[in-house]
This record gives structure tokens, C-alpha cells and sequence, in this order.
């Protein structure tokens, strides 16, 4: 707690309340514990005629436990002190309260019964130092956090009236230095004009100079275009020119490729007619691949039916039907190779 400068009112708070409650819960229990364990013991050693009142003499003890409990407590918060008299009743309520609940098991001789009788109030004896301790802590920690608290509230008014002298400071500042501006600003707004007029009359010689010098340029300007137009203009005509040569150049010599092309074909086409019919009459039936070009170069030849028929070695009915297929397909493609 001393080191939680952090701490706020909450956090004691609920620190506080978390050690009451604890401690009451263990007093509570203790006492009805104490009860249950004292009274048959005192009922005992009582008279019967007076037996009733053997809960007394328990109820009293922890009576006592409470109000030492309670006013330390009390003085805790407080930041008080009792003197040496509460701690003899806080440790001699917590003596009898321990040797009351052990008596009967010490006079048994049952150790274990000692030692289960022993929690409850060895528990309450500690927990009511160890609270006092706690609440002592808890007041120390609260003081320390209000005198801190006053501290810094004494500093934020220190800075409050520092603010104020500052901003008293700057606004007198803040007056002298405007009447100071406004001094200077008509100083400035004097020379000014001064520097605007020579500005202005500056920039209508400057604008006549580069309105001469700009009409000029424009007058260069057109010329150098106009140089360019016309080189433009020879120069897209020599390249229309060269392009109309390039393409008659190149249709002529695609018509002479062509040309020789037919010329090849048909000198081949001759050649293999000729070679077909110079064979003779077919002493064997020829595959149809050999039959057809056979036929053809007949057809082609003017040959009648039947000898081409003998030139394939096929019948004269196949050999009409193909004659027919080569009249009604052929006939102008070798018409125009004729040609």
C-alpha cells in the first residue's frame, strides 16, 4: 500500500470492504463455533439448576472480541491509537476464547481435539492483528494519497495564478507589440505603394518588351511552319510516289510469278498426260488413284471412252462415269489452263 501511489479511492475502498468483510465472516463463525463448543463444557461445571446459563459465559468472550474488533476498526480509520489496554483485551479475549475451546479436549487428553479446537481461535486471534495491521496500512496509504492529492491540488492552483500572470503578461505584450505592428504596417503599406507603382510601371516596359518579343517569335515562328509544311508536303508526295512504283513494281512481279507458275504447271501436266498415254493399252486392271489420273489425261487428250478404258484396265461404264464427272467439274478449270 505504501508504494501504491497509483491507488485511487476505489481501489481503497473496495480493499477496505473486502478486509471487513473477511474479518467479520471469520469473527462470525469463530463466535458460533466457540459457541457450540464452549457451552457443553461450561454446562458441565454448572449447577443443573443453573445450566441455562452456560451460553453466557461464551456469548461474553466474543462479545468482547467484537468490540475490540470493532474499535480497532474504528481507530484504524481514524489514525488513532488505544494505548496498551486494548491490545491486553484483544490478546486476553483471544486467550480465553482459545483455552475455553480446547479445555474440554486438553482434559480428555485427545491431542487431535486440541489441535481441531485450536484453528478456530488461533484463526480469530491472528486475523484481528493481521486486520489491524491492514486497516493501519490502509490509513497510512489514504493519508499519504490525500496529502498527495492536496500537493498537486496546491500545484494546480500555483499553475492557475501562473497561467493567469502569463496570459495577463502576454496580453500586455500582445497590446504594445500590436500598436508596435500597427506603426510598422503603415510604414510598410507607405512603401508599398511606392514599390507598387515602380512594380506596375516596371511591368508595362517589361509587357511592351515581351509583347515585341513574342510577336517575333510568332513571326518565326510561322515561317519555320510553313518551311515544314512544304518539306512535309515534298516529302509525302516523294513517298507516295516511291509507294505507287513499289506497288506496280511488286503487282507486275506477281504477275510474272504467276505466269511462269501456270506455265510450270501446265508444262508438268503435259508431261504427265503424255507419259500416262505413251504407256500404251493396260496389260493389268491399274489401282484408282493411277485410273483416275489415266482417265483424266485421256479426257484432257480428247481420247474417246474405249481407249481410255483400255489405257486403265477399267470397264467402259466406269470410265464414262468418270468422263462425265470430269465434263460437268473439270471442263472450264482446263479450259482456263488451256487459255
Amino acid at each position: 500500500m505504501r508504494g501504491g501511489g497509483r491507488v485511487n479511492g476505489v481501489q481503497v475502498r473496495s480493499a477496505e470492504r473486502a478486509l471487513s468483510v473477511g474479518t467479520w465472516l471469520i469473527v462470525a463463525g469463530a463466535m458460533l463455533y466457540s459457541i457450540l463448543t464452549v457451552t457443553p463444557l461450561a454446562a458441565a461445571h454448572t449447577p443443573k439448576e443453573w445450566a441455562w446459563t452456560a451460553p453466557i459465559l461464551p456469548l461474553v468472550v466474543d462479545a468482547a472480541v467484537v468490540i475490540v474488533v470493532r474499535l480497532d476498526a474504528v481507530l484504524a480509520r481514524l489514525g488513532g491509537n488505544g494505548g496498551r489496554w486494548p491490545v491486553v483485551l484483544r490478546w486476553m479475549t483471544g486467550g480465553m476464547t482459545l483455552a475455553l475451546n480446547v479445555a474440554d479436549s486438553a482434559l480428555n487428553r485427545d491431542l487431535v481435539g486440541v489441535a481441531v479446537h485450536a484453528v478456530a481461535p488461533l484463526l480469530l486471534i491472528v486475523t484481528a492483528e493481521t486486520g489491524l495491521a491492514y486497516r493501519r496500512a490502509i490509513t497510512t496509504a489514504v493519508n499519504a494519497l490525500e496529502a498527495q492529492r492536496r500537493i498537486e491540488r496546491a500545484e494546480r492552483e500555483q499553475a492557475a495564478v501562473q497561467r493567469r500572470e502569463a496570459a495577463e503578461r502576454r496580453a500586455r505584450e500582445e497590446r504594445e507589440h500590436a500598436a508596435m505592428l500597427a506603426r510598422e504596417q503603415r510604414e510598410h503599406e507607405a512603401r508599398l505603394v511606392r514599390e507598387q507603382t515602380e512594380r506596375e510601371e516596371r511591368a508595362r516596359r517589361e509587357e511592351r518588351e515581351r509583347e515585341q518579343a513574342r510577336e517575333r517569335a510568332e513571326a518565326k515562328e510561322r515561317e519555320r511552319q510553313q518551311r515544314e509544311r512544304e518539306h512535309a508536303q515534298a516529302e509525302r508526295e516523294r513517298r507516295e510516289r516511291e509507294a505507287l512504283q513499289r506497288r506496280e513494281r511488286e503487282a507486275w512481279e506477281r504477275a510474272e510469278r504467276e505466269r511462269q507458275e501456270r506455265e510450270r504447271e501446265q508444262a508438268q501436266a503435259e508431261r504427265e498426260r503424255a507419259a500416262l498415254l505413251a504407256a500404251g493399252p493396260a496389260t493389268e486392271k491399274q489401282d484408282e488413284e493411277t485410273a483416275r489420273h489415266t482417265v483424266q489425261a485421256a479426257f484432257g487428250a480428247g481420247l474417246p471412252v474405249r481407249q481410255a478404258a483400255e489405257l486403265c484396265g477399267w470397264s467402259v461404264g466406269w470410265v464414262s462415269t468418270r468422263y462425265q464427272e470430269l465434263r460437268d467439274t473439270h471442263t472450264p478449270a482446263l479450259e482456263g489452263a488451256s487459255a
